[in-house]
């Protein structure tokens, strides 16, 4: 059959049956795990479901070779090759394809994807999508007349709606779970959701909303250090009662303060726009570092991340930057975002200084790599990339050694700061977003807010001050929009956006 001429109604079928046997196990997988079916309603929407999955399916790539046999060809191979490295992450990594996945892949940089490969990745893009793309390629396909194209699309689109309106009785859960449902839908998951983002990008970023005027009140010499962490979630953190000893060095720090708090989001680009925005919002407004700037303020952002809303400052520093005068072990790891640092501070001729540090200590999936290894205090530990092959204590160990790396950075930022005894400061640490560990089956972080385990968005808050600086309120829970309005109040910055009740201090 693969050797001879394929009429194209039997070409398309077969793609849609290879699409819904090599790609929809996890899609089907969530049907049985949410759905009775014991019951004759549940049996009726499974049943409705694949068939609905194989004739769609089919009828769109129908609708695609029917315009253009090269087209049908060339968008078939790209959704089986898109479609192997999309499943293999489903599979590996419980992620669902939806916006803000979309928006997390294609603002990750080389770095970062590169520590997803491995073998079994290889595998599925040879197995799953090479070999179906050479046959895509090869297949001899016998067009329809227009005639059999305007019948059989009539006839489908009929059958379509008849078995939409058959199951009239499940709509309500169709529309409840239609966000797992359409991120694990192949390969309409990424299709859909790579346009939604490009056109919700378009719209956020028509224009920066410039905030008004702000006015610096006194001359006081005042510096503020936000360290804006990767995927640092609370419950590992032992100042908040985590039983392993990850915060030694914190702990022993005096006007030491922490806050359980929430991310806005389970994904870099949106918690670090929340972070430096003075409210929750889908606008774009101008972030904290570039209104200061332009409000006189000396602006310092260093980072080994990325995704960070547009910085508009002069002293934009990322990690070629920095490595230049960087020297030692710890170049390769965050610890390159303090070189020189305190020196910086003392050459500014500015007396109200912010200094933001994007951090990328406990981005995984290699937690392992993220720190010295003499910060490996908790033995064994995770070093593969596909975190299901470890145990749950090895994948345990690898991410807490990251969070007592964590606490030995922001214990030498305060212990710098303290040397600067003209200077009233204060060193802010939040997280982005939280990260799963294997709870729930889930890894890493992404999956929406609306339906994120707490792993994912309880994250810590924790603050320092120079000793006759500022107190704290007795909050004991904060947002990341606190951190715009305690930075403002800090360096005694007036604005009309201003809002007491995000502050922090006294």
């Amino acid at each position: 059959m693969l050797k001879n001429n394929l009429r194209l109604t039997h070409f398309v079928l077969l793609m849609s049956f290879l699409n819904f046997l090599f790609f929809h196990l996890p899609f089907y997988r969530y049907v049985f795990n949410n759905v009775d079916y014991k019951s004759f309603n549940g049996v009726v929407l499974i049943i409705s479901l694949i068939i609905l999955m194989l004739v769609l399916n089919a009828f769109v790539f129908y609708l695609f070779f029917s315009l253009s046999r090269n087209l049908g060809k060339f968008l078939l191979t790209i959704f089986f090759l898109i479609n192997s490295v999309a499943v293999y992450f489903i599979n590996t990594y419980s992620v669902i394809i939806d916006e803000s996945m979309i928006g997390n892949i294609l603002n990750t940089n080389f770095e970062e994807s590169s520590s997803f490969f491995s073998i079994k990745l290889v595998l599925y893009i040879i197995f799953l999508g090479i070999i179906p793309a050479i046959f895509i390629i090869k297949a001899q396909i016998i067009k329809d007349s227009l005639r059999k194209f305007l019948t059989l699309s009539s006839l489908t689109l009929l059958f379509i709606a008849v078995l939409v309106f058959a199951n009239a009785s499940n709509w309500l859960w169709i529309d409840k779970n239609s966000k797992k449902l359409g991120g694990l839908a192949m390969p309409w998951s990424y299709s859909v959701n790579i346009s939604l983002f490009y056109i919700h990008k378009y719209k956020k970023n028509e224009k920066e909303i410039l905030l008004p005027k702000a006015t610096i009140k006194d001359n006081q010499k005042s510096v503020v250090v936000l360290v804006i962490g990767e995927s640092a979630r609370r419950q590992n953190f032992s100042l908040y009662g985590y039983k392993k000893n990850t915060n030694p060095l914190l702990s022993a720090q005096k006007n030491l303060f922490h806050f359980d708090a929430s991310s806005c989001a389970t994904y870099t680009t949106a918690g670090v726009k929340c972070i430096l925005e003075h409210t929750n919002s889908d606008d774009l407004y101008e972030i904290l570092p570039n209104y200061l700037y332009r409000n006189n303020v000396e602006v310092i952002w260093r980072t080994t991340n990325w995704g960070e809303p547009p910085v508009h400052i002069k002293n934009y520093q990322n990690r070629e930057y920095l490595m230049k005068d960087c020297k030692g072990e710890g170049c390769n790891y965050d610890e390159i975002l303090l070189t020189g640092l305190k020196e910086q501070i003392l050459e500014s001729k500015k007396n109200k200084i912010l200094i933001v540090l994007h951090t990328s200590t406990s981005h995984g999936p290699l937690y392992s790599k993220k720190y010295p290894p003499r910060f490996e205090s908790f033995k064994p530990v995770c070093n593969s990339v596909e975190l299901g092959k470890c145990s749950q204590q090895e994948l345990m160990n690898a991410y807490d050694n990251t969070i007592v790396y964590t606490d030995y950075i922001l214990s030498k930022i305060i212990d710098d700061l303290k040397e600067l005894k003209e200077y009233k400061s204060t060193m802010i640490f939040v997280s982005d977003h939280g990260e799963s560990l294997g709870e729930k089956n889930l890894y890493m972080h992404g999956v929406p807010l609306s339906i994120a385990p707490k792993e994912q968005y309880e994250i810590p808050f924790i603050v320092w001050v120079s000793d006759n600086s500022k107190q704290l309120k007795a909050n004991e829970t904060v947002s990341q929009n606190h951190v715009f309005h305690s930075v403002l109040n800090f360096l005694n910055i007036g604005s009309p956006v201003y809002n007491e009740e995000l502050n922090i201090f006294k």
